[in-house]
Parts: C-alpha cells; structure tokens; sequence
C-alpha cells in the first residue's frame, strides 16, 4: 500500500472507529500494518460500571372537586377526598463513593419520589436512599448498600478546555447503558434554565432524555460534568447538551451529605446587566460589570457602604460579566467566605471586602392568619428564587396531620395567591388576617406545576 494511502486509511479507521456506537458489529480490522486502532474501549471497562439506571415512583395527589365539597361526601358518605395516582421516570447516576456507595445525580431526577431503584450495569438492583437534594443547582445525592462497587474519580473540572474530548454514559430512553462521544463545545454558559447557579459545560456528545444524572468523562475516565439537559426544538438531540461541572457538584455533594441541605451565604445585594441605556444615565465610559439594584437592610452589603448605583467590575479579581457570575459565587462558597468585589461610584474604583453571611428569611406562623393554615410556616422568598423571577411566598413548613398537609399542601410549595388576591410577599400576606374567608382556596406552585389547593 502506498505511503500516503496507508496513512489516510489509519485516520480514517481512527475516526470511524470513535464515532461507530459501541454495540456496533461493523467489521474493523485490530490493526492497520501492525500498528493499533485507537479504541475508548478500555476506558470505557472502568467507566460503564460506575454508571447507574435509576428508576422512580412518585405518588401524587389526585382532587376531585366532587369529592371536595363537604356536602356531598357527607351525603354520600364518603371519607377523604385524596386519590392517587402513582407517575414513573427514568434517568442515570453516577458512583462516586464505592464504600460508602453515595451516587451523584440531578434533582429533577430523583427530587420528590418516595421509592427509588438504582440498577448497576451488572444488573443488580439496590433500593436507594435519597441522601438530600439542591433544586437551586439540580444537584441530589442518593445511597445504596452494596459490596464489590466501582467509583468514578472527579476531574478538576476548571482544567477543561473548548474543543477537548468528552464521552457521555448513560441511560437514555430507558433503552439501556449507551455512550457518545464529542467535545466541549463551550464553558460556563448560564441562563439556560430555572436553577439559580448555573455554570454549564456545553457538548456535542449526544444527550438525550434519560441520560440526566449521567456522567460526562475525559478520555482518562475521570469525571468532569453530570449531564443534566438539552436545548432541542424537537425534544432531541441536536448535539447541544449541557452538564454541571464536577467543581460545581462537588460542593453542593459534600453539604448535602454532611447537612441533608445546602446552606447558602448572600451579600445582600441585587444587581443587574449594565445597558447601554443604564451607562448612559450613570455617565459611564463601557458597559463592563453589573450595577447594584437592591442593599438589603442590615446586609453585610450596607455596612461596607455599597449603594444602589454602584457597579461592581470585578470579584476576587476576576472580571464580573453578568450578575450570574456574582449569584454563583454567593451560592457556591461555603458560609462564612470572604469575597472580594471591586466597585466604582462615580469614576473612583475601591475594593470591598465582604463576609458570606447566612440569609435571613422572615417567617408568618398560618395560624394568626386562619385556624385552618395552622401548622402551616410561611417565609419571604430565598434569594436563588428570587433571582429566577419567582415572586410569592414560601411554604416552609407543613405539620404531620393538619388540615393543611391533608388537603394536599406541602413544605417547598410557593403560594402565589388566595381566592382571587395576589401574594407577593407576607406583607400581602398579613393583610389576609382575621378576614377567614369561607372558601380557603390557595394558588400554589411546585413540582407539579401551578395548582388549586382547598383547605377544609
């Protein structure tokens, strides 16, 4: 074979060799004049069995407005007014603790569910523990007790460059293990979905529903990202997927194994994109960093003099580009972390140094509103919700057997309304106090979306 020929038929055996999914039984020659094909397969023997199909059950109350009415379940007799109906889905896992058997996977995927099933590539079952989980990051953490697991080691995931190698493994349509590869196509994307810090790894390796909570890898099998959604007009894949990074998990993993939650530190400040417009009228020379909104009264903020107007062009030293950055450092860093920002009020820069502190969220006992809300807590919204635009009033709390927890509320429901009054915030909230309106009929939202709750 010619010099030239030989060479191109090595490149292009590589090549087909990486992009021929693994099951397929095309036949390829070991070796090309003696010299190896490039193969992910054995990375891929240490990889696969530390990813995991995870299964769900999730119970869900099913209302009747036949059945709510006192009337005529008294007239009927019948007792209660809740049916259910049981939802099942499907997604991925990743071991990351062999001993300890802790798999790292997304909220979406497990939050909420009362059985999980986590299934090895071995084909072994283990009833999971849910460890805890992080709406604000998509992040939860489930256990399962078994011997002879394998763990995937975390990659450093701020080494990782645009245009490096990844591979996705996971479970996607419920078809079974799969794998694809690609590159990072891009790093650090935000704005992409409701969680509040966000710090993607954008790839081409195909994702699709089913993978999330799977694991992104390097060709060394160590893993970078979990992969956790797509942008797709048709709800497939088009090579654009998004995974959190191991940094980013890895911290929000520890907490929620040593806490059961995620405590988060705030700055007590709301800021915004700086506009052309808004550069303009604070007489501005670019539109470089993000300008302060919002000081919280008593926040760390306002003790060190920031102001709404000033603008902050950089943290830690690093140049700030969007308020997400500034939003990802407050929930990412442990409580109690110094941040330093570097502000500019009229043409003079200074740099401040500020304390995470512990958010502090004002609480509304339901009982001083009405005798049926009692053992319900409410509080002001915290600031990730806030920062994704929710607006209404946290469900905090809601006691075993109350009236509240019986007609279907539930701790982590935000209320947005009674009757026809909208609730903003508890000072809205407050007014409703000694009014006791016949009908108590809360417009609340969570897991299942926007939904009537009658409370009896």
């Amino acid at each position: 074979m010619h010099a030239r020929h030989r060479r191109l038929a090595i490149v292009l055996t590589a090549i087909l060799g990486a992009a021929l999914p693994l099951a397929s039984h095309a036949s390829l020659p070991p070796s090309v004049d003696g010299q190896p094909l490039p193969s992910l397969a054995p990375m891929l023997e240490k990889v696969t069995p530390a990813v995991v199909n995870i299964s769900t059950k999730t119970r869900v109350k099913v209302r009747d407005p036949f059945f709510d009415d006192p009337m005529l379940r008294q007239f009927f007799g019948l007792n209660g007014g809740a049916r259910e109906r049981v939802e099942q889905s499907l997604g991925s896992g990743v071991i990351v603790d062999a001993a300890k058997g802790y798999v790292l996977t997304n909220n979406h995927v497990v939050g909420g569910a009362d059985d999980i099933t986590i299934t090895l590539q071995d084909g072994r079952n283990f009833k999971g523990t849910l460890i805890g989980t992080d709406p604000a990051t998509d992040v939860a953490v489930v256990q399962i007790k078994g011997t002879n697991l394998q763990a995937l080691p975390l990659a450093d995931s701020d080494k990782l460059r645009v245009g490096d190698f990844v591979v996705a493994v996971g479970d996607p349509f419920g078809l079974g293990q799969t794998v694809t590869s690609g590159i990072v196509s891009a790093l650090q994307r935000t704005g992409l979905s409701n969680t509040g810090y966000q710090n993607f790894i954008q790839t081409d390796a195909s994702i699709n529903p089913g993978n999330s909570g799977g694991a992104l890898v390097n060709l060394r099998g160590e893993l970078v990202g979990i992969n956790t959604m797509i942008l797709s007009p048709s709800g497939g894949n088009v090579g654009i997927g998004f995974a959190i990074p191991t940094n980013l998990s890895r911290e929000v993993m520890q907490q929620l194994i040593e806490h059961g939650k995620v405590s988060r530190g705030t700055l007590g400040i709301d800021t915004q994109d700086i506009t052309p417009r808004i550069a303009q009228v604070l007489g501005l020379k670019n539109n470089n960093g993000v300008v302060v909104t919002r000081v919280g009264n008593g926040s760390v903020a306002e003790q060190a003099d920031v102001q709404t107007g000033d603008v902050i062009t950089a943290i830690d030293g690093k140049p700030l580009k969007n308020p997400q950055e500034l939003r990802n450092a407050e929930g990412l860093l442990p409580v109690g972390s110094s941040v330093k920002l570097t502000i500019t009020r009229n043409g003079t820069s200074r740099d401040v140094t500020l304390k995470l502190t512990p958010e502090k969220l004002a609480t509304l006992d339901g009982a001083r509103l009405d005798a049926r809300l009692a053992g319900v807590t409410f509080s002001d919204l915290p600031q990730n919700l806030r920062n994704q635009g929710v607006a209404g009033i946290s469900i905090s709390a809601v006691a075993k057997g109350s009236r509240a927890e019986r007609s279907g509320l539930k701790a982590g429901d935000v209320l947005i309304g009674i009757g026809n009054l909208r609730i903003t915030n508890l000072a809205t909230l407050q007014r409703l106090s000694g009014v006791n309106p016949r009908q108590l009929l809360l417009v609340v939202a969570g897991d299942e979306g926007v939904r009537y709750v009658q409370v009896l």
